[in-house]
């Protein structure tokens, strides 16, 4: 067996910090394993590099430092906390995993002017294009497997033998693991605003650290549910169901108390602004939800307002609305109207591209804004917004 040249090893490691420093935490955080269960470099979840002595032998410095950073990266984008979200027949095979994964980090490496082995994948290499995430690009790789890769557990996320496991040592504890990240996107955004030049895919990998996307629809689902709580602990008397106590009273009749299931009204923007299709994805989003949490039926109440208040409909589906308007926008007429019917609803839900007047104070119900578009203007504070992406 090759004995490993640490010292070939570890000036990679020290070009590499040199060449990209704002990676520099993440490399030196990394611990070194030889190993001869791969052919190349790899790591674990643990933050562990696990190193072929023949691989280190064979390849130059500057490629080494290359493989350097291609394996810290696969940590620092989570891309095995990512494959484990995976469904389960794509995540089994791994092997595709690890070629998507190789795919969405290579791009930006090879825009970087790092130098890798010749073996390398690269989106071109299935004909497929750069700057995507490998999500994306796993549907794009073959199953008959054309290349061979094995960055290990740390990649594709699953087991591998060879590894040390869990409690192997040193390793690097998942806290401290993002709080590297963290430090590491803000190295790279400082970089940036020193006029230093980073590849696309590692800019919107630092901005999404530093201001992480909450997937709406989650967001959405916990503000209806929320507010539906809210509308239904506003508990009132009813004689329908007499209390339990009237037994007790020969002659006397009391009331019970009765929780009410509350009434939603969405206003939907169908001013010029506004594109049908994004609209009805989004009212199919919200009805889904509202069903969801148990309200259907004549419970909702739909309202398409532009200047105007152009329909009222009550739903079950969000097939049965039929969008209208074009002109100007204005929701607090649709708040308004909604609010006056005859039947005032507990909750409004407000889809718009956020480029309308509001409301100046509170309107009695709770109002939640779902926000549509790339850069919407922020409603009042005592609105819940939440900016729907992805339509």
């Amino acid at each position: 067996m090759t004995a490993l040249d640490r010292t070939r090893l570890l000036a990679a490691r020290l070009r590499a910090a040199k060449l990209r420093p704002y990676l520099a935490t993440a490399l030196y955080a990394l611990s070194v394993v030889p190993s001869t269960h791969l052919a190349t470099m790899g790591v674990d979840r643990h933050w562990r590099l696990y190193v072929s002595p023949e691989f280190v032998a064979g390849h130059p410095v500057e490629e080494l430092a290359a493989v350097w950073v291609h394996e810290v990266a696969h940590l620092l984008r989570d891309h095995h906390g990512r494959a484990d979200r995976l469904l389960d027949a794509d995540r089994a095979d791994h092997r595709r995993v690890n070629l998507a994964q190789d795919c969405e980090i290579n791009d930006d490496l090879i825009a970087d002017g790092l130098p890798l082995p010749e073996s390398r994948v690269e989106p071109g290499t299935f004909g497929l294009a750069p700057g995507r995430l490998f999500e994306e690009y796993l549907a794009g790789i073959p199953r008959t497997h054309i290349v061979h890769v094995q960055c290990g557990s740390g990649a594709h996320g699953l087991p591998v033998a060879g590894e040390l496991g869990a409690d192997g040592a040193p390793a690097v504890p998942d806290v401290e693991a993002a709080a590297i990240r963290r430090q590491t996107a803000d190295a790279i955004r400082a970089h940036v605003r020193g006029r230093g030049s980073v590849p696309g895919g590692w800019l919107r990998w630092a901005e999404e650290i530093a201001e992480p996307t909450v997937d709406w629809r989650r967001r959405l689902t916990g503000a209806v549910r929320q507010a539906v709580v809210w509308a239904s602990g506003a508990v009132d008397y009813t004689y329908a169901r007499p209390g339990r106590r009237s037994a007790a009273l020969r002659g006397v009749v009391l009331p019970s108390l009765r929780q009410p299931l509350p009434r939603v009204a969405i206003v939907i923007d169908t001013s010029g602004s506004m594109a049908d299709e994004q609209l009805s994805a989004c009212l199919a989003e919200v009805t889904g939800v509202l069903r969801a949490v148990g309200i259907r039926g004549n419970r909702v109440t739909v309202l398409a307002c532009d200047a105007d208040v152009q329909a009222v409909t009550r739903v079950t589906k969000a097939e049965q609305v039929r969008l209208g308007g074009g002109g100007g926008t204005d929701m607090r007429v649709g708040i308004e109207r909604a609010r006056r019917g005859p039947e005032p609803p507990n909750i409004v839900v407000v889809l718009t591209d956020g480029f309308t007047p509001w409301p100046g104070e509170p309107s009695g119900c709770r109002v939640i804004a779902g926000l549509i578009g790339p850069n919407p203007p922020a409603p009042p504070p005592w609105i819940e917004a939440i900016h729907i992406t992805g339509l």
